[in-house]
């Protein structure tokens, strides 16, 4: 009985989450998300932005900001080893575009479907863990802007279910994973290393 329920459950949930994909994916679509969701979510092309905040760091902040970039890369790394290793590679969900009969209801946007898994997505894991470690460390210093990284980290995480990699569960996941160990490190940066108010900092290099 109780695995008939968990099973009724689950399905149910599944369902859902198809029917939510159908809607981002499908749905409530326009050619300029058509055109910006498939760059958006590409990893390498926000490689200057990753860049430039290295060499921020270093030049501003010397042995802390090598401490920063340390832990910020330290971050990224392990948010991706778990859900690789923790989810991908042990629930086995196919991506949607992969699943041969959910696949004909797919809008697919790329020229590719990746054969990974789909539970959880890395790009929303990954986004969202760097989005709360450069809250968490960095809003002493450029205060309620450091905001717009979760914004950066939510339009990344609905691309991926907008070009039709991943479902909505898939992100969802990703994201509270990201989040937990972005706050996490983040805390423990801050504890260590953490920066001064920014009045107290030397005048950042322009």
């Amino acid at each position: 009985m109780v695995f008939f329920l968990q099973t009724t459950i689950w399905q149910k949930l599944v369902s859902m989450d198809q029917w939510l994909f159908t809607q981002l994916n499908s749905v409530y679509t326009n050619r300029v998300f058509d055109n910006i969701m498939p760059f958006m979510r590409n990893a390498m092309h926000w490689s200057p932005v990753y860049l430039f905040l290295i060499v921020f760091m270093l030049l501003n902040f010397n042995r802390k900001g090598a401490w920063w970039c340390l832990f910020f890369t330290a971050t990224v790394a392990l948010t991706d080893m778990t859900g690789t290793y923790l989810f991908k590679n042990t629930i086995h969900r196919i991506r949607p575009c992969n699943d041969h009969d959910f696949a004909p209801h797919v809008r697919m946007l790329l020229d590719h479907c990746s054969y990974g898994f789909s539970f959880i997505s890395n790009h929303a894991a990954n986004h969202f863990a760097m989005a709360a470690f450069f809250y968490i460390t960095m809003k002493s210093v450029l205060g309620k802007w450091t905001g717009l990284a979760f914004a950066w980290a939510a339009i990344v995480g609905y691309a991926q279910i907008y070009v039709g990699v991943h479902y909505p569960l898939d992100v969802l996941a990703g994201s509270l994973l990201g989040l937990t160990i972005g706050t996490l490190s983040g805390r423990l940066f801050n504890k260590r290393y953490g920066f001064a108010i920014f009045g107290n900092q030397p005048t950042l290099s322009s």
